[in-house]
């Protein structure tokens, strides 16, 4: 059976993959909170593409593509944001951009946050500049 972009490898704790998700963009938005980012927009659709986070940290626009897992077996969770995933994301934020001209002047970077929930604890880890328009 072929897997589907949104589906996560078995969750062993038997949490349902999207409730898993919504804890990791709970817990990604609280640190970005405490980095002193402010939250613009959660879980934004853009066309049909839903945009995790937009947030601006200081005099920079940055989209924030969160994954989640309960298991580091199959990989980071970044790993997952493939360059299909990637351009997607790049055309939300240039159709947001369009649509928003007060952001104009602003920098603009693409960041994954990676949450892993298992036996051991939380595992958070935030990559700046993850990806790039190119």
């Amino acid at each position: 059976m072929k897997r589907q972009e949104n589906d996560s490898p078995a969750d062993p704790s038997g949490h349902p993959p999207h409730e898993l998700g919504r804890t990791g963009e709970k817990l990604a938005r609280t640190h970005l909170e405490e980095l002193g980012y402010r939250i613009l927009e959660q879980n934004l659709k853009v066309g049909r593409v839903e945009v995790d986070l937009i947030a601006r940290d200081e005099e920079t626009l940055v989209f924030v593509e969160v994954k989640a897992r309960s298991t580091a077996h199959f990989g980071a969770p970044s790993e997952a944001v493939h360059p299909q995933k990637q351009r997607r994301i790049l055309r939300a934020a240039r159709s947001y951009l369009a649509s928003r001209p007060r952001l104009d002047g602003l920098d603009v970077r693409f960041d994954v946050i990676s949450v892993v929930h298992d036996d051991l604890g939380i595992q958070l880890e935030h990559l700046e500049d993850a990806f790039e328009e190119g």
